[in-house]
């Protein structure tokens, strides 16, 4: 009976600090940079200091949440023991020709936005970026070919530590497409188009990865 108490008071704090009166309230992890920020199977670490942030923008109702990521996300491979801060893949780019600015390429993202799901004890987070290599040409004889554009999606589950006050990532699913287009405009087929919602990176269709971290990735909370 004891225990069921405080697991209730746990909850009720947990849950106090996603209320409407914490509105500025975010998750924080301290690490480094990746090396290869466009490889997700290369987790080497720079020596350059990253924060991954998630800051609480909205609350809504059912435990659902409004979030905004800034500065990456922790990535990892199974059976591996390095970790770093992805920045680019897991933020990626936006690209509105008629947007002021742009002139026509899309624009690293420094945030984007994400949702949680809270229930007292775990949280769930999903992300969904663009990202791509801005490698579109034009050679000889008319030919043509389109950035590589890759949707990444990443969902963190979390398990919250009321006696840390923070947050224990516990695995991430990660996934990534692809889609490419290239051809020529003297040819009878103007272009073929390639697109893959779940792409290796041997250029096969592959699952969703669950990754689990190697080592205690928490996030702390802060004000």
């Amino acid at each position: 009976m004891k225990m069921k108490v405080i697991y209730f008071l746990a909850m009720i704090f947990a849950l106090f600090l996603f209320s409407v009166k914490t509105f500025a309230q975010a998750i924080t992890y301290q690490g480094f940079e990746c090396l290869n920020a466009a490889n997700a199977n290369d987790p080497t670490p720079t020596d350059t200091p990253a924060e991954s942030r998630f800051e609480v923008i909205e609350v809504l109702d059912g435990g659902m949440v409004r979030l905004i990521l800034s500065g990456g996300l922790p990535r990892f491979v199974n059976d591996g023991q390095s970790i770093c801060i992805d920045k680019d893949t897991a933020i990626g780019f936006v690209g509105i020709p008629e947007a002021a600015g742009s002139v026509g390429l899309p624009l690293r993202l420094e945030s984007i936005d994400a949702t949680g799901f809270f229930n007292g004890q775990d949280l769930l987070i999903s992300v969904n970026s663009i990202y791509t290599d801005l490698s579109a040409s034009r050679g000889t004889f008319s030919s043509f070919r389109t950035s590589r554009i890759q949707p990444v999606s990443n969902t963190l589950i979390f398990n919250y530590l009321a006696n840390a006050n923070s947050f224990a990532l516990n695995k991430i699913i990660h996934n990534k497409g692809f889609t490419q287009t290239s051809g020529s405009t003297g040819s009878l087929t103007p272009f073929m188009e390639t697109i893959i919602p779940s792409f290796g990176e041997s250029g096969v269709f592959i699952v969703p990865r669950i990754l689990t971290p190697p080592s205690s990735i928490v996030y702390r909370l802060e004000n």
